[in-house]
C-alpha cells in the first residue's frame, strides 16, 4: 500500500515527507494506522550519527489503531488501540526471564534496518528503506511484530500514548522496575526532559520522601516541582553536590542520570550517600571516573538501564492506569505538532522549547 513517511536519506539530513510503499503484514505481524508518534532524542541520534543504515524511516514512539492482522496473531485484533515499543526476539535468555530490554538481538532488531526475518517492509521505487525499532512510526501506517505492540485502554486519548513506548517508559521504569526505591528514601534526578520528569513522577508514586530535580532550565525545574520534586537545583547557579549532601543527610539513596553529560555523571555519583545506587540512562560519551573514590570506597553502585528494564506489554498498561488515576500526569510534558512540522518539532526539542513533542498523523 502507498503511505506517507518522513524519510531520512543521509546522515544529518532533514526529514522529508514522501510517498513510500509499505508491504503487508506477514505471520505474527500487524498493520497499524498511526495516530500520533513521539519525537525522541534517539531519533535525532539516528538521523545525525548513522547508528542505522540509510535511507530509513525513523520514529519509535508510535500509537495507533490495528487495521489488519497477519497469520498466527493471537493477542491483537482489528480495531484495537495500541502503543508500539522496542523490538525484541522473545526467545533469548534475557527475554524469557523478563528483561527484553537487553535482548540478545536488541541492536540488530532495533537499529539494523530490517525486520526479524531480515527482509524490508518499506520501499521507494527499487530502493528498500530501513525500519527503525521494528516500527518506523514517522509514517501514516506501519507493520510491526505483535510482540512489540501493546494493547491499551480505549478510554484514554490515543494521541497522548506513543511516548509511553520509549522515553516515558524509560524514566518511570528505571525507578519502578530497576531501582525500586524503598518508601521514605531520597532520590536525585539529573536532567528534567521527558525521561527525567517521568522518573520524578515515578519516584513520587514509589513514596520517596526527598526528590531532587537538577537541570539548567528554570522552566523545567518549575514543572519538576509541580510533578513531585521536593527540591529543585539549577546546575548553573549552585553547587549541586554540596546542596544535595546538605539537604539529604550526606547524600541521596538513589540517582537517575539522564543527561549523558560526563561532569553531571560525576555529580550524580558524588552526591550519593554510602551504598547509594545510580542508574545511568543517558547516552554518555567515553569518560573517566575515579573508581575507588567515586564508587568502591563507599560501596556505591552504578548501573546502566535501557528502556526502564520494562516488559512493555505489562508496564505500559500500568502507566496508563496511573495516568487515569491522576498519579502520572505525563500529559503536562506534551506539545502536539502536525506531521508536516516534524523538523520544527525536532528543533524545538533540541532547544528545550518543549519537553516532549508529539506528531499527530490522524
Amino acid at each position: 500500500m502507498k503511505i506517507k513517511a518522513a524519510v531520512t536519506h543521509a546522515q544529518g539530513k532533514d526529514f522529508s515527507i514522501e510517498e513510500v510503499r509499505l508491504s503487508g503484514p506477514k505471520s505474527n505481524e500487524v498493520l497499524v494506522k498511526v495516530v500520533a508518534t513521539g519525537v525522541c532524542h534517539t531519533d535525532a541520534v539516528a538521523r545525525d550519527l548513522a547508528i542505522s543504515p540509510y535511507p530509513i524511516v525513523l520514529g519509535h514512539e508510535g500509537s495507533g489503531i490495528v487495521e489488519q492482522v497477519g497469520e498466527n496473531v493471537t493477542s491483537l485484533a482489528a480495531g484495537d488501540h495500541v502503543v508500539m515499543s522496542f523490538a525484541h526476539c522473545g526467545q533469548c535468555e534475557n527475554c524469557l526471564t523478563g528483561h527484553p530490554t537487553v535482548c540478545a538481538a536488541f541492536n540488530d532488531l532495533n537499529f539494523g534496518g530490517r525486520m526479524e526475518d531480515q527482509t524490508y517492509r518499506l520501499h521507494q521505487g527499487d530502493t528498500d528503506l530501513g525500519t527503525f525499532f521494528g516500527q518506523s512510526s514517522f509514517s501514516t501506517h506501519v507493520v510491526a511484530h505483535e510482540r512489540n505492540v501493546v494493547k491499551v485502554d480505549k478510554d484514554v486519548d490515543l494521541a497522548l500514548l506513543g511516548p509511553l513506548g520509549c522515553g516515558i517508559q524509560t524514566g518511570a521504569g528505571t525507578v519502578l522496575n530497576r531501582l525500586k526505591p524503598e518508601f521514605g528514601t531520597s532520590i536525585a534526578i539529573y536532567g528534567c526532559g521527558a525521561v527525567g520528569l517521568s522518573a520524578i513522577m515515578a519516584a513520587k508514586i514509589a513514596g520517596c520522601q526527598q526528590i531532587f530535580a537538577i537541570d539548567v532550565h528554570d522552566s523545567r525545574l518549575e514543572l519538576a516541582r509541580e510533578l513531585g520534586a521536593t527540591h529543585t537545583l539549577n546546575g548553573k547557579n549552585v553547587d549541586v553536590v554540596g546542596e544535595i549532601r546538605k539537604a539529604a543527610d550526606g547524600g541521596t539513596h538513589y540517582a537517575v542520570e539522564s543527561t549523558g553529560v560526563p561532569p553531571v555523571v560525576r555529580q550524580c555519583l558524588n552526591a550519593l550517600r554510602p551504598l547509594g545506587q545510580a542508574a545511568i540512562v543517558g547516552v554518555t560519551p567515553e569518560m573517566n571516573i575515579d573508581v575507588h573514590n567515586d564508587l568502591m570506597a563507599e560501596g556505591k553502585s552504578m548501573i546502566g538501564v535501557i528502556e526502564g528494564d520494562s516488559v512493555p506489554r505489562v508496564f505500559i498498561p500500568k502507566l496508563v492506569e496511573f495516568y487515569k488515576a491522576g498519579k502520572f500526569p505525563f500529559d503536562k510534558l506534551i506539545k502536539f505538532y502536525p506531521f508536516d512540522q516534524i523538523n520544527q518539532a525536532f528543533e524545538d526539542s533540541q532547544k528545550g522549547v518543549v519537553v516532549k513533542p508529539i506528531l499527530k498523523l490522524a
